[in-house]
């Protein structure tokens, strides 16, 4: 899953290590979910999304596998 957290995340001048104290995650975590290696699960995606006042839609980009 693609996602544009990083992207929101700098546009507000928030640091990792901000963002990642306000969701009660490590840092690690954060730097994973913007590099897409980890997708979030529901609880923090909805975190995340409150924490930005933004929908889960508008960060995370839910894209189908191709068969």
């Amino acid at each position: 899953m693609k996602n544009k957290l990083e992207e929101i995340r700098k546009q507000r001048g928030i640091k990792q290590e901000e963002l990642a104290e306000a969701l009660r995650v490590s840092r690690q975590t954060i730097g994973s979910l913007e590099n897409g290696r980890y997708n979030p699960s529901i609880m923090l995606a909805f975190k995340i999304a409150r924490y930005f006042g933004m929908s889960i839609e508008e960060i995370f980009i839910y894209e189908e596998e191709s068969s």
